[in-house]
């Protein structure tokens, strides 16, 4: 079985988060990664567990990484917003043939999903009406094929102490698909009120 580099002390760890319930209680546990003075990261998933911390990708390749360990596929989906917004990421994992996601977040809503969705599509989908901005924009876009790290990532991708940046950059440019017609965007209701104020609540506040 394929270790990733981690040393015996991690693997240990990455051993025992060997269902998708166990890697998102390990996550929910994780602090939020608020990137101090400004400086945008996506670390690896040895680095994240030392610093006890991790924001939406560096979550997904974490999770990706425990899946790989314990002999499943590390697929992630990447969820495209208008440029004004923010993507967000998960990991995928299939139980009977069915697709679950696990998320990494400091907010209400974009959580884990259960193996209940027969198509990414389906799965990408259920993110779409609490994705929306404070003024209430629903802003969800477009979806990624599964981006399997498994046929991509280079050796030593998990344990390394550099930004991945490379790979957030690839699944970036890996093929997407539409979420929504020209038409069904120009007809979007914006979110209410209450909705909006249930949006704001988060897990971890910033210091």
């Amino acid at each position: 079985m394929d270790t990733l580099g981690f040393n015996e002390n991690e693997l240990k760890i990455f051993r025992r988060l060997n269902t998708p319930q166990k890697i998102q209680d390990f996550l929910e546990k994780i602090l939020i990664n608020f990137e101090k003075d400004k400086k945008d990261t996506c670390v690896s998933p040895r680095r994240a567990l030392r610093e006890n911390k991790a924001h939406c990708i560096e979550g997904a390749l974490f999770a990706a990484a425990a899946l790989w360990i314990n002999g499943q596929r590390p697929f992630l989906l990447d969820l495209q917003a208008v440029d004004h917004d923010f993507d967000h990421v998960v990991t995928l994992f299939r139980r009977r043939g069915l697709w679950g996601a696990i998320s990494k977040t400091n907010h209400a809503v974009l959580r884990y999903r259960e193996p209940i969705f027969r198509t990414p599509r389906e799965l990408a989908l259920s993110y779409f009406h609490e994705y929306f901005t404070d003024e209430g924009e629903k802003t969800l876009r477009n979806y990624s094929r599964p981006f399997n790290l498994l046929h991509f990532a280079r050796p030593g991708w998990a344990i390394s102490e550099r930004n991945l940046w490379y790979i957030a950059e690839a699944l970036d440019e890996s093929p997407h698909y539409p979420i929504l017609t020209k038409t069904a965007i120009a007809n979007l209701r914006p979110a209410d009120p209450l909705e909006i104020k249930a949006g704001k609540l988060t897990q971890y506040r910033r210091h």
